[in-house]
């Protein structure tokens, strides 16, 4: 396996190469070195999509947003209204309507001057001191002037969460009102300040409102680099102390107002801050999980599209539940989000579900998911999965892209980009965990690309160019083969066993004198056509053709074990093929024509060889001299097909005749030869019988025994009297009868010319 995998990496690493740039580059990215914002934006893109494609768009009956909206606001007078009509609408929700939690989406900083109160405490201090009568009145009328005072106690001893705004963008830290006590003490902590948000300044309400209400929450939230809220802070930190946000306090104080405790991420500190992966509330021995971000922060798990035609929350009219319009007990046990919808009081906000979304409802959002036990956030280790998927992703695609082709790769493109969609939207909707998937997408998009890309302007070229040099001498069928490893084939000449084949076409010559030109090319390129198919459906190399003959070879460019046992295969054919050629002539009135194929197995050098103006893919050497020798050898002993000793040993699948020892122009050796009669089970009885007569001729002759040899050539000239390999051999006895026995004769015949 280890081999194959070192195999694939040395003969692909381009590719491989390639395909990996995608992945170099995402993970410069994760790691925060090569910053592309553009995968930062596809993130929020596909994050807000999922978003949407989840909601739920129902409506969540226990939580109500009472608006101060357009109505409200002609009804009642603008904003800020009076704090008696605050108080009025504070003992409306629950006196009248008994709900369970009142929370303030808007902020009381300054104190309420508009009864007049102050200016008439002046006159009594000053111009009318000397009037007992007015200090006396006035002092029966303050306490139903001072509404700030009326306010504090509507909210003293009720469930009433405060808002407040904490401020980061001026460096001075400008500090209004009064803050609530802190939400997590640092007894808590591990001596390590915690990595959420920090503020430099605040917005809080009046003192008198801030001790009277028994708790109070921030409502700032969290704006991305795109303008979009997507989040909201649970903590946040103001000169080392740690506050709650305005929905974790709604939320802590409509069950009991638990202990805030932190959950960190490592069981040891390390580092310059401490990281929480939960905010832990403890109450009488039970615990709850609220899970946060490395900005101690929650993603708003919306429910709908927002405002009042949303269909998420109940949207109430400040001004109906101030006049009693509402029946008694409407609103019973229900948590109350007293906010604004009125564009003029500026709290609306760009969010992935509304251009124009309001503030109090992402709150209201928030307070949803804590009821159900649900929640939203980008884990700390959110980097690490995103590392991991791309290495999964992009190792795969890396190795196996450029084996597969481009429909397989299309298919194993689209399964891993479905895969990283599936596994993040099960992860967002089963776990709650909102995980980057936007650069693993872009990555295995990418390396896709580039992978096509290279198959296409590099691999391709070279497999055309490939396919281009060898279509002419090679069957279609291998350069199907060649052109699946390019890298392995090329026109370099190098040494290797072949088989070679030289076939001529006899009576050419005869015929051409007395045929037309057209005529008898026409023949000719008849006769070549049909053994060139044959070469070519047995894996065979047009090398040639040179006049009436045809060079053909075996095992190269692509390897072929069975180079011997194709070569001769087609050889069988070709002489069939002949045959039938005859046979239509002599039903046409054309001239028939004989073929010699000579064929021989050796170590030959083969490559694109010739000069700078014409070259070809050809083999050379001794072994193919051999062949065109063994060509020639065919018309002098009558047969279609001579074959060497060499190729004959590697073709054992035929049954074959001995010929003769010949000895040709440039062998010093004599070389047996061969012809084939047929594979072997398809040879006939009587083909069978005749050929042990000749076995047992041939060791006669070898033996010097010349009256067993005619003895045995009389038998075989019986069954074949025309075969002029055995008047060949009758007339060779007849000339050696008389000579006495000879120890060292050689058997062999001499051939000085082809």
């Amino acid at each position: 396996m280890l081999q194959s995998l070192l195999h694939l990496f040395r003969r692909r690493w381009q590719r491989i190469a390639v395909t990996l740039i995608p992945l170099v580059f995402a993970l410069l990215h994760v790691a925060d070195v090569l910053h592309l914002q553009v995968l930062e934006r596809l993130d929020h893109i596909i994050y807000d999509t999922r978003l949407r494609v989840t909601m739920p768009r129902t409506l969540d009956e226990r939580i109500v947003i009472v608006d101060i909206d357009e109505k409200s606001l002609g009804r009642v007078g603008q904003w800020p209204w009076r704090r008696d009509k605050m108080a009025t609408l504070v003992r409306e929700l629950f006196a009248r309507q008994q709900v369970s939690v009142v929370g303030f989406d808007v902020l009381f900083a300054e104190a309420d001057e508009s009864s007049g109160l102050s200016t008439l405490q002046q006159l009594a201090r000053g111009p009318l001191r000397s009037q007992p009568s007015f200090k006396e009145q006035l002092e029966r009328l303050a306490p139903s002037l001072d509404y700030d005072a009326l306010f504090a106690q509507a909210l003293q001893g009720q469930p009433v969460v405060l808002g407040y705004y904490l401020s980061g963008e001026d460096r001075d830290g400008i500090t209004k009102g009064m803050l609530p006590d802190p939400a997590l003490p640092l007894e808590r902590l591990r001596g390590l300040a915690l990595g959420a948000t920090t503020w430099r300044g605040y917005s809080s309400n009046i003192e008198a409102l801030t001790r009277a209400a028994p708790a109070a929450g921030f409502f700032n939230s969290i704006t991305d680099e795109d303008g979009v809220v997507r989040s909201l802070p649970l903590l946040g930190e103001y000169q080392g102390q740690y506050y709650e946000s305005l929905a974790l306090a709604m939320f802590r104080t409509a069950i009991g107002l638990p202990e805030i405790h932190p959950g960190f991420v490592s069981p040891t500190p390390s580092g310059a801050h401490d990281l929480l992966q939960s905010i832990v509330l403890r109450q009488d021995g039970r615990t709850l999980v609220l899970p946060v971000d490395q900005q101690l922060a929650t993603l708003i798990p919306y429910r709908g599209p927002g405002d009042a035609k949303g269909g998420s929350f109940r949207y109430i009219s400040a001004s109906d539940v101030l006049d009693g319009l509402l029946p008694s007990g409407q609103l019973k046990d229900q948590l109350v989000l007293v906010g604004s919808t009125a564009p003029g009081l500026l709290d609306l906000r760009v969010t992935p579900v509304g251009r124009t979304y309001p503030g109090v409802e992402t709150h209201a959002n928030v307070l949803s998911a804590f009821l159900d036990g649900k929640s939203i956030v980008r884990p700390d280790y959110a980097a690490g999965f995103d590392v991991l998927q791309l290495l999964c992703a992009g190792v795969l695609l890396a190795v196996a892209l450029p084996l597969l082709s481009a429909s397989s790769a299309v298919l194993l493109s689209g399964g891993v980009v479905c895969a990283l969609v599936g596994l993040n939207l099960w992860m967002y909707i089963a776990q709650g965990l909102a995980l980057p998937l936007a650069t693993a997408v872009v990555m295995s998009m990418l390396a896709f690309a580039l992978n096509m890309a290279y198959g296409y302007f590099v691999e391709s070229r070279s497999k055309r160019e490939l396919a281009a040099l060898f279509s002419a001498y090679v069957p279609p069928e291998l350069v199907a083969e060649m052109v699946k490893q390019p890298e392995h084939y090329s026109m370099q000449a190098t040494n290797r066993e072949l088989t070679v084949m030289f076939c001529d076409m006899r009576g050419f010559t005869a015929m051409s004198e007395r045929m037309e030109p057209l005529q008898l090319q026409g023949l000719l390129n008849e006769v070549f056509s049909k053994l060139t198919h044959i070469i070519r459906s047995h894996r065979g190399t047009i090398d040639k053709y040179m006049g009436d003959c045809v060079m053909a070879f075996w095992g190269a460019p692509v390897t072929t074990p069975d180079h011997a046992q194709l070569a001769v295969t087609a050889a069988l054919e070709m002489s069939q093929a002949i045959g039938q050629i005859n046979a239509d002539h002599r039903q046409r009135g054309l001239p028939e024509i004989g073929v010699g194929i000579g064929l021989n197995t050796g170590v030959m050098c083969v490559g694109d060889m010739g000069s700078d103006i014409r070259r070809s893919y050809t083999v050379i050497g001794d072994a193919v001299n051999l062949g065109s020798r063994l060509e020639g050898l065919s018309k002098h002993y009558g047969t279609s097909i001579v074959v060497s000793e060499s190729a004959m040993q590697l073709a054992p699948q035929f049954v074959w005749q001995a010929m003769d020892r010949v000895r040709v122009k440039g062998k010093a050796q004599a070389v047996p030869i061969y012809q084939p009669l047929a594979p072997r089970g398809e040879l006939s009885s009587d083909l069978a019988e005749e050929l042990a007569v000749w076995e047992g001729f041939l060791r006669a002759y070898a033996a010097q025994e010349w009256a067993q040899c005619d003895r045995l050539m009389a038998q075989l000239q019986e069954r074949r009297p025309q075969c002029m390999l055995y008047g060949l051999y009758a007339a060779r006895v007849e000339a050696l009868r008389g000579q006495a026995f000879d120890p060292n004769w050689d058997s062999a015949t001499n051939f000085d010319t082809k």
